[in-house]
């Protein structure tokens, strides 16, 4: 009698297979359940948060960029030096005569300047003086010779190195605007969705929020308590109500946020460094409660955004892009630290 074999039961995977299979057409989505299009309110939450997340890529960017400045300087002063060195060397081998000339001029090597060339000059030049195959003066040159070659080679190897890190900072400083600008380029197709009237009701809400916060870009004068540097970095900044923000910026026709704190303070002669974490982490940290007009405001963070105290609660900042420079209450924003340049 032959046996009947029953069929294999499915496995679970493969009924979990089956069912995810069999919902899947019943879940694709039709016309009429296609998402909805974002409100003006959506969108305008979702633009603030870009340009919130778009703030501490641009100080990293300043950061690095301040560095890349800093290795290009030293990359020309690099090459300069390299370019006196071999002047220098040039006019030694003029010098030494008939014992270069023959290397240096008609090809043909001398034995001694073979030997010289050798990987060890100084031995050649100890064993040359012993059999008397230089005389002094001969052997002053090419001992400054020899010198100067290892200095050359000294300065090449360190301008490689500096032009190395130069290449890596560009490269660093590229992915870092690459970064920012992606953020803001969202931002902008997601303001471009938008209807005219959806443009408008967002404009009027921001309009609403500028005036609960205090905010305002209306072209002012300082007349607050500050006195000295100070004021006169306050005053700078008054002057400045109105100006865009720019990201990377240090004006004089738009600032980011450390721009702006920066290019305040240089104008009353105090020279402070170019990023947010970098002024943070030189100024000398006061309480807020004893915050005084001049002192630098940190939000959210040591990194992030700054601006200038003013008194009476409230700072001049550059806020983000899409906006002025403005006066607005320091508690608009989550209160980090505060430092005195």
């Amino acid at each position: 009698m032959g046996t009947h074999r029953r069929p294999k039961p499915p496995s679970r995977a493969r009924i979990a297979t089956l069912g995810v299979a069999a919902g899947a057409v019943s879940l694709l989505p039709t016309q009429s359940q296609a998402a909805p299009k974002p409100t003006a309110d959506e969108v305008r939450k979702q633009v603030e948060k870009l340009y919130e997340e778009a703030e501490a890529p641009t100080e990293e960017y300043n950061g690095i960029r301040e560095q890349q400045q800093k290795l290009q300087r030293e990359v020309d002063g690099a090459q300069d030096r390299l370019a006196r060195k071999q002047h220098e060397i040039n006019e030694l081998r003029e010098k030494i005569g008939p014992l270069a000339a023959s290397q240096y001029r008609s090809g043909a090597i001398d034995p001694s300047v073979q030997l010289f060339l050798s990987s060890d000059p100084d031995d050649y030049l100890d064993k040359a003086e012993a059999l008397g195959r230089t005389g002094d003066r001969q052997t002053a040159a090419l001992r400054a010779l020899e010198g100067k070659q290892r200095e050359l080679a000294q300065e090449r190897a360190d301008a490689a190195k500096r032009l190395k890190a130069l290449n890596e900072a560009r490269n660093e400083a590229a992915k870092k605007k690459d970064e920012v600008q992606g953020k803001l380029t969202k931002a902008r197709k997601l303001l471009n969705s938008l209807t005219a009237e959806q443009r408008a009701r967002m404009e009027a809400a921001q309009g609403r929020e500028d005036a609960a916060s205090g905010s305002s870009d209306a072209p002012a004068s300082y007349n607050g308590p500050a006195s000295g540097r100070a004021k006169t970095a306050i005053d700078f900044a008054y002057a400045q109500l109105g100006k865009p923000y720019e990201w990377g910026s240090t004006g004089p026709d738009s600032y980011d946020c450390s721009g702006l704190v920066g290019a305040a303070w240089r104008s009353a002669g105090v020279s402070l460094p170019r990023t947010v974490k970098q002024m943070y982490d030189a100024g000398r940290k006061v309480a807020q409660s004893d915050l005084q007009p001049g002192d630098i405001i940190y939000w959210y963070n040591d990194s992030q955004h700054n601006g200038i105290y003013i008194g009476d609660g409230k700072a001049i900042h550059a806020p983000r892009t899409g906006k002025n420079i403005e006066i607005t209450q320091v508690s608009y924003m989550p209160f980090y630290a505060a430092s005195r340049p």
